[in-house]
């Protein structure tokens, strides 16, 4: 092997300049944060929207990691993201609980809906009772597809299901369909059994697949679907990404602008609702 003392002073030159030059670029590269996410502002290509919007007028690259909001919270408590956007208050008081995050803020809603066969097997289309919606799907021992992923929709799912007082897990495998995936992943499987299922509607509107699908039952105030981005606690998580998050978090009103004007076949599939930390 040739050693690099026996190359000629211009070869050893130009190489030293271009290592130089490459630390340069890796210091001053853009910075970049991890966020950990939802799938529904993922896969209803809210996300894939408005974050190159961000980055353009901050140079602050965002990673994000689409998961239920269960997960997104495991992944945000294990330190492998920056901040947090999902839809279980819950899961979300108890994740602020822990220690795990500050400064908690709604940034945007929309509301789930109820969609199923058109042929409507349950005789629930047109309704506005999610709860009676359940119970008329379960007397009919209609298919219905569950995410059963741990994420904020079938968080709220399951508290349907026990509002009704049925436990829709005793026709699991006959008429009740665990499938642990995302919602792109359920209107899918739904669409080719076809099924009934329990949808955000961001991801509702943008989904290209519905088949023999459409909305059953919507307008029930109990399925109002509220977005919540989460900061990390500095003293679990470090301050190394932190200042970055927060500019994230608080990117408004220009993050809003974008959120509001997102619509697909001129439907808004968001609405902005920036509020103060909580």
């Amino acid at each position: 092997m040739r050693s690099t003392t026996m190359l000629p002073r211009s070869v050893r030159f130009i190489s030293a300049a271009l290592g130089a030059a490459l630390l340069a670029w890796h210091a001053h590269a853009a910075p970049a944060i991890v966020l950990a996410s939802t799938t529904s502002v993922e896969d209803s290509g809210l996300l894939g929207r408005i974050l190159p919007l961000f980055t353009r007028a901050t140079g602050i690259e965002v990673r994000v990691v689409a998961q239920g909001t269960g997960q997104a919270l495991k992944t945000a408590r294990r330190g492998d993201a920056d901040l947090v956007l999902v839809h279980d208050p819950e899961a979300e008081q108890k994740f602020i609980s822990e220690g795990y995050g500050v400064d908690r803020r709604q940034i945007a809603w929309n509301d789930f809906v109820i969609v199923g066969p058109d042929n409507d097997l349950a005789r629930i289309k047109g309704g506005h009772d999610a709860v009676a919606a359940f119970k008329a799907i379960s007397a009919a021992k209609a298919p219905f597809v569950s995410r059963d992923d741990n994420s904020g929709t079938n968080a709220l799912e399951l508290r349907l299901w026990k509002s009704t007082g049925i436990d829709p897990k005793e026709g699991a495998g006959n008429w009740y369909r665990d499938i642990g995936g995302g919602m792109g992943q359920a209107l899918n499987a739904a669409s080719a059994m076809p099924a009934y299922t329990f949808s955000e509607r961001g991801t509702w509107l943008s989904f290209a697949n519905k088949g023999p699908l459409v909305i059953a039952v919507e307008g029930d105030p109990k399925l109002i679907n509220r977005y919540d981005v989460i900061q990390l606690n500095p003293e679990k998580h470090g301050k190394e990404k932190l200042e970055e998050a927060r500019r994230l978090a608080d990117w408004s009103p220009e993050g809003q602008q974008a959120i509001g004007g997102y619509e697909i076949h001129g439907e808004q599939l968001f609405h902005p609702s920036a509020a103060a930390a909580k």
